[in-house]
């Protein structure tokens, strides 16, 4: 079956682009405004209630104005490479997509995503809703960009899985004459892989996420939502195909922005005085990092006993693990706040 024929075939309502799409400049209808304006506003109220703002602007003025500078610049570095993946994405297919107003959206989907449940996901719809009412998107591929930004954003992760495993265990948190399960193992190794083999299986035509659905039984296969996922992937798979330039510039860019978050990690241990080999620091940033896959707002809880054990393991006291974390709440808080007025406004103008 041709590709054509198939987008037809699987999704004939948008998947070809033939189908409703939301006119650029559309309007959203004033109750969903009202809704999507409130949510934002309880989300800053419950952020910034419990925040210890004294505890953070304390241990911020123990910082000199250009250490400030330089973490701030270093966050919108990181801000401008996370967007530049997305931005490789879309700009390939369409290109009137500018890139500089994405940045805001990004912002946006940090601040809805930090302040829910689960492992800093949740703003995604921003980016399918952005692209929909400002450039005309169909869903299906307003949603294929943002699962093929997600795909190299779990790639880029899962390389730093593996850079913190290995630096937890060079530092020596997990006991040398301790070795995990080889079932963990695989299963580590599995999870590690799985990105860039589906990127593979996209670039060569072969779609797993579709042949497993296909292969389920019970799934009804001319449901809606199947045939959504499929056109979604295929979508998807074609971007691989045909830009492996502007694919290979989307996951450069993920990768520095890893990079750049375990710098800016470095950067706030040695401006708090706190020495550290470098397999130690990576260490202690790998448990930072982890605990925001607990399923609390912000890793709430879950960051500062984190920042207690790894640094506390290392002969650091507690005040000073503590002063880590309340430096990287106030980044959060910042860009978090940023982000949901951004997405308040963007509800008060639609």
């Amino acid at each position: 079956m041709k590709e054509q024929a198939y987008f037809e075939h699987v999704f004939p309502v948008d998947a070809t682009g033939k189908g409703r799409r939301w006119k650029a400049g559309a309007k959203m209808k004033w109750p969903s405004r009202v809704i999507l304006f409130l949510v934002v506003a309880v989300l800053l109220y419950f952020a910034f209630r419990n925040a210890p703002l004294t505890e953070i602007w304390r241990t911020l003025r123990r910082l000199q104005l250009r250490q400030i500078v330089l973490l701030a610049g270093l966050d919108v570095l990181i801000y401008f490479l996370i967007t530049a993946r997305w931005w490789f994405i879309v700009h390939a297919e369409n290109k009137d997509i500018r890139y500089y107003p994405l940045i805001g959206v990004r912002i946006s989907v940090f601040g809805i995503s930090y302040f829910t449940l689960g492992p800093q996901i949740g703003g995604e719809p921003l980016q399918v809703l952005y692209l929909q009412r400002n450039y005309g998107l169909t869903y299906t591929r307003a949603t294929a960009s943002v699962v093929m930004d997600k795909l190299l954003e779990f790639l880029a992760n899962f390389f730093l899985l593996v850079f913190g495993l290995t630096a937890v265990i060079h530092a020596g948190i997990l006991s040398k004459g301790v070795g995990l399960p080889p079932l963990i193992l695989i299963g580590l190794a599995g999870l590690v892989l799985w990105p860039l083999v589906h990127i593979l299986l996209l670039t060569n035509r072969h779609y797993p996420v579709s042949a497993l659905l296909h292969n389920l039984p019970g799934i009804r296969q001319e449901g809606k939502f199947v045939r959504f996922i499929r056109a979604s992937e295929h979508l998807a798979g074609k971007f691989c195909q045909r830009h492996p330039r502007d694919l290979f510039a989307a996951i450069l860019v993920s990768l520095l922005a890893s990079a750049g978050t375990v710098s800016e990690y470095a950067l706030i241990t040695s401006f708090l005085n706190i020495s550290l080999p470098f397999w130690q620091t990576a260490a202690a940033w790998t448990a930072g990092w982890l605990s925001f896959l607990v399923p609390l707002p912000g890793g709430l809880g879950a960051l500062e006993a984190s920042q207690v054990f790894a640094l506390g393991f290392f002969g650091i006291s507690a005040a000073s693990a503590i002063g880590v974390t309340l430096l990287m709440r106030a980044r959060d808080l910042f860009f978090g706040g940023l982000g949901l007025i951004l997405a308040g406004n963007a509800a008060r103008k639609g």
